[in-house]
């Protein structure tokens, strides 16, 4: 079997980190990858990182690290900000990427990412995860089905990084957004850890009306932060609705209000692997019975998020190695980032509809720009090689304009 030579740029800060978790996944993948590099700013991170999984080159130059191992895919876990930078330079040296959510800070960012992949024939794929956790994959499978209808309204809560939010409702109703009515604010709170360390007295909040293709619309708020953060969403057809972790459909004579409903959980279904518990599949007690099987169970890989993962590297194998196209790809990606960065928009706007696609640059994406470069002293859309220099902060740009992750 074809293995393909992988490099990550970003180790990570400690072996809890979201790139020592993907490390593990791709460790676990052992007939799909080689891990040949890491990469990290911070040499000793980098030299953890490798000593954990058994990975040969230690780098902190991102186009020695290419040059000198030839991998097949770059793996870029490093920060937010530094997307079109590893990006574009992985392009232009031959390397397929995998880039961590989202695809970029501004769609003009994203587009420079993706023509300098189309234009070098290498394939872009974005890690976004929520769309592949088990149970919204078996809900994405019981709409298909036709199990609650029509679906015909959507609600979403979500309090930050709410492109997953987006990208989960998307993905569930399998249709695109047409136009978008936003609103927000910022508003005072007691004292409450930033994303990046120090503490934050304001926060930005934002909530949106969404309208699709198929005249559904979905309802989205981003509500201040709080100490424990909520998220849903919600999913409602003509004959039941999907909300949380549950299926609810409307029994014969069903009316609002009557209480004539049959709730059925989602559940989980677990087996002993070498002594471990490992996820086998989730379903729902439908007549027929709805299921989603893990196909990465003969790898031990069982939680939610590391079969996002393997579904994600998977997904790049597949279109390398057998022609197969990427599950999720970067338009895709884009398309979850505009919702974003639309509903924004129109709230600077004051209120009033934003039409999908976007025709142009907004003013949401100027005023990132213009931080970024306050931030890192060079253009945002500039050469790729002074981005690739500069040292990337986790508070991305994005985050102080907006407050999204």
């Amino acid at each position: 079997m074809t293995k393909l030579r992988l490099a990550c740029v970003g180790a990570g800060p400690d072996k809890h980190s979201r790139s020592r978790s993907y490390l593990a996944v791709v460790k676990a993948l052992h007939d799909l990858y080689d891990l040949c590099a890491v990469v990290d700013p911070n040499e000793s991170n980098a030299r953890e990182a490798a000593s954990e999984y058994g990975i040969p080159g230690v780098y902190t130059d991102t186009e020695k690290a290419i040059r000198e191992t030839g991998p097949d895919v770059v793996l870029r876990l490093a920060p937010t900000d530094s997307a079109m930078a590893i990006c574009v330079t992985a392009a232009q040296m031959g390397c397929n990427v995998i880039s961590e959510i989202p695809i970029d800070i501004t769609l003009p960012r994203a587009d420079a990412t993706i023509k300098a992949c189309r234009d070098n024939n290498v394939k872009i794929e974005i890690a976004e995860n929520v769309w592949l956790w088990p149970e919204e994959q078996l809900k994405q499978e019981i709409v298909r089905r036709g199990i609650i209808g029509k679906p015909v309204h959507a609600r979403l809560k979500y309090p930050c990084g709410s492109y997953h939010g987006f990208n989960g409702v998307r993905m569930i109703l399998a249709e695109d957004a047409v136009r978008v009515l936003g609103f927000g604010g910022t508003v005072e709170v007691m004292p409450l850890p930033a994303y990046a360390g120090g503490m934050m007295t304001q926060v930005q909040w934002d909530g949106s009306s969404v309208e699709f293709s198929s005249g559904l619309k979905l309802l989205f708020e981003m509500p201040p932060k709080k100490p424990v953060w909520e998220r849903n969403w919600d999913i409602i057809g003509t004959h039941g609705y999907l909300t949380g972790d549950s299926l609810v459909l409307y029994r014969e004579g069903h009316h609002h209000g009557s209480g004539e409903e049959e709730r059925l959980p989602i559940e989980s279904v677990y087996r002993e692997i070498q002594g471990q518990r490992v996820l086998q599949a989730v379903r729902v007690n439908t007549d027929p019975v709805v299921e989603w099987v893990n196909p990465y169970i003969r790898y031990g890989i069982s939680g939610t998020d590391d079969i996002a993962k393997a579904a994600i590297l998977e997904s790049m194998y597949r279109a390398v190695v057998d022609g197969q196209p990427l599950r999720y790809g970067a338009e895709n990606a884009r398309r979850d980032q505009e919702l974003v960065i639309a509903t924004k928009e129109s709230a600077w706007r004051g209120s009033e509809w934003v039409s999908l696609p976007l025709s142009e640059i907004t003013r949401v994406e100027q005023r990132i720009h213009e931080v970024f470069r306050e931030m890192y002293g060079c253009d945002p859309l500039g050469d790729v090689g002074t981005q690739l220099r500069a040292r990337y902060s986790r508070l991305s740009a994005q985050w102080t304009v907006a407050g999204w992750l």
